[in-house]
């Protein structure tokens, strides 16, 4: 599962959601559209964070904890 984070510089959620990650164990890229600004039309981003996982945007803002593990966490 390749997950990523595409943001701003300016994002304020950026750094929750990535603490929130870090503490699910989950391995996690961070794209900045000012930096590759194709993302933009690519995953139709108006708002940030998003989050894409194998290349599809599963949120769009920042999640709860909650959504998180439902939308990353596989049943064991």
């Amino acid at each position: 599962m390749k997950v990523q984070i595409v943001a701003t510089h300016q994002c304020s959620h950026r750094a929750n959601l990535e603490r929130e990650l870090n503490e699910l164990g989950i391995a996690y890229e961070v794209l900045l559209v000012e930096e590759n600004p194709d993302l933009l039309s690519r995953y139709q981003i108006r708002h940030s964070p998003n989050l894409v996982v194998d290349g599809q945007v599963v949120c769009r803002g920042q999640p709860t904890e909650t959504q998180l593990r439902d939308l990353l966490m596989k049943p064991t």
